[in-house]
């Protein structure tokens, strides 16, 4: 079964700056008469008045892309750095680049480095923009680089982890993991990130990671140890034990999506289609545009011999994913039959 990992994302610079990623079409001289308007008049005539003053560049810059404006925000973050090599500059502009021009990101990143070597955040983004660009073992040379001299940065520790088992290399992910879980056990990221890992690796410690997490959880509201309690019973072939956990993790947050999507597949296999329909129709009344709803659900209509409908929700998972490819294998499977 394909589980979906946890959503589990190291923030760069949650600290230094917000950065969009928003896909505005319009040119940057499309902008002009924007600029010489609120919110953006006063620090516009202010760099009219210091045309050399960089930090009215960085201000504005953030000001435009938090309003959704990433051309002249680009802009004005290239002017800045021009004027002055500040990490914050040259973040910004890396992060807007990595969302069109990872190439180009890439490069600047490059050149960036060579006026700022010591910038963590700069390597760590580096590394993700060669992630992103599917060149993990260049990446993993940046990590290793800074854990040689920064062996306790858990964020890196982290993203070497989740590179290490990308490249299929898990039992040695699963060391960093724990190095890292040492060094902040209190991390609540990393403390899902490792759970989820024990789980797919069938460890039994998955067990006693999560009831720390549930305890922990006062409230009674997260739904997540339950999710992964439900993966390590469903490795280890003790599926009754799984579908009852999927189903307090369901119980615990109902918009928890991929609970759902675990029970129904679960029940799939089972070849107990009827209720696996059951369940995944429950994720359409609480998102009607999660792709993979539509292909368990074709999955079941096809093991029930309704091909036309399997063919229709095939397309409708490949509508709403254009990377779901075994949407698009099923899809043209049942065409040609």
């Amino acid at each position: 079964m394909n589980y979906k990992p946890a959503k589990i994302i190291v923030s760069l610079i949650a600290s230094m700056i917000f950065i969009s990623s928003c896909n505005d079409k319009n040119t940057v001289t499309a902008y002009d008469d924007i600029l010489m308007n609120p919110p953006y008049k006063g620090l516009t005539d202010s760099i009219k008045q210091e045309p050399q003053n960089d930090a009215l560049y960085f201000r504005r810059a953030v000001l435009l892309n938090t309003n959704n404006l990433t051309e002249p925000s680009l802009k004005d973050f290239e002017q800045a750095w021009s004027l002055k090599k500040d990490e914050r500059y040259a973040l910004g502009i890396s992060i807007l680049l990595l969302e069109k021009k990872p190439d180009s990101a890439i490069l600047f990143l490059n050149e960036a480095l060579q006026k700022l070597p010591k910038s963590l955040l700069l390597q760590l983004t580096l590394a993700r923009a060669y992630n992103e660009q599917n060149q993990p073992d260049n990446a993993l040379d940046i990590c290793e680089a800074i854990l040689k001299s920064n062996p306790e940065q858990v964020d890196v520790l982290k993203m070497k982890a989740d590179l290490l088992i990308k490249k299929g290399k898990k039992e040695e992910a699963t060391a960093i993991l724990e190095k890292a879980y040492q060094l902040t056990p209190f991390d609540v990221e990393l403390n899902h990130f490792l759970a989820l890992h024990y789980a797919e690796l069938k460890n039994p410690k998955t067990i006693a990671l999560c009831d720390s997490l549930i305890r922990a959880d006062s409230l009674g509201e997260r739904a997540e140890p339950y999710y992964y309690k439900g993966i390590y019973f469903d490795k280890i072939n003790d599926k009754a034990k799984a579908i009852s956990l999927f189903d307090e993790a369901i119980r615990r947050d109902y918009t928890f999506l991929e609970s759902y999507i675990e029970k129904g597949s679960l029940l799939y296999e089972l070849k107990k289609y009827p209720e696996a329909l059951k369940t995944l129709n429950l994720v359409l009344n609480v998102s009607p545009d999660y792709a993979d709803t539509y292909y368990w659900i074709a999955k079941c209509q096809e093991a029930m011999g309704q091909k036309e409908e399997a063919l229709l929700n095939y397309q409708r998972a490949l509508g709403l994913d254009k990377n779901l490819t075994e949407a698009k294998e099923a899809a043209d499977r049942l065409r040609s039959n």
